[in-house]
């Protein structure tokens, strides 16, 4: 998750910058809804659940984190803003697909786990990107704790992969402790480095760690 770039003072273009940066995450939010509201009213989740049924469930786990990580490489390395809103819809509909497993799952076993996960990830959210806008202080220096964070959470999902041991309730603990430093990284990284021209992929990057946040709380609700 290391960011090129130098810091920038906080003029109107650079406030404007920030503005659409939210408004697109604010975006990606609602289409990522709507995808999913699609998947599950047209009755493609039945397939995508047959399909992803044969898969062990932390396989799954370890694509979405994977797919996260790829969105981070795509928002840093796309430069054209045609390819940066291509990578953003890639990846709503990729997150949205890896999604349905989980969400069958809590319509049926959790009634009301899915929109009080979504309102602790949205009022997180808002709480952590207020830290880094009212501070203005720069985060950047947890950008290598993420990545050895996020180095040791694959490690530990393939382990249990291979070893056949679960992952309770403490690693989604510690996965929701994880996915708030990369929001409050990310939210930094937007106010004070992120080229202005990069809006998109900068929405890009905060969504996935906003949508790594939100799995991991419904999965907590789910293990209680």
């Amino acid at each position: 998750m290391q960011l090129a770039g130098s810091e920038h003072s906080f003029g109107g273009s650079r406030e404007r910058f920030i503005a659409k940066v939210f408004n697109h995450l604010g975006g990606a939010i609602l289409a990522f809804t709507a995808v999913e509201v699609l998947i599950f009213s047209s009755g493609l989740s039945v397939a995508i659940n047959q399909a992803m049924r044969a898969l062990p469930w932390i396989a799954i786990m370890g694509a979405f984190i994977l797919i996260s990580w790829l969105a981070s490489r795509a928002a840093h390395q796309v430069e054209s803003l045609a390819a940066q809103y291509a990578a953003l819809g890639v990846f709503i509909v990729a997150e949205a697909i890896i999604f349905v497993p989980l969400l069958t799952i809590a319509n049926q076993v959790a009634p009301g786990a899915i929109s009080n996960a979504g309102l602790i990830t949205v009022f997180a959210t808002l709480g952590l990107v207020g830290i880094a806008y009212v501070s203005r202080k720069d985060f950047s220096f947890l950008g290598s704790i993420l990545k050895w964070g996020g180095l040791l959470a694959l490690v530990t999902i393939l382990c249990g992969a291979i070893f056949g041991f679960q992952l309770g309730m403490f690693f989604s603990i510690a996965m929701i402790g994880l996915a708030g430093g990369a929001i409050l990284y990310d939210a930094s990284n937007i106010i004070h480095h992120y080229p202005e021209d990069r809006y998109v992929g900068a929405a890009l990057e905060l969504f996935a760690s906003v949508a790594m946040m939100f799995w991991y709380v419904l999965r907590l609700f789910l293990r209680r």
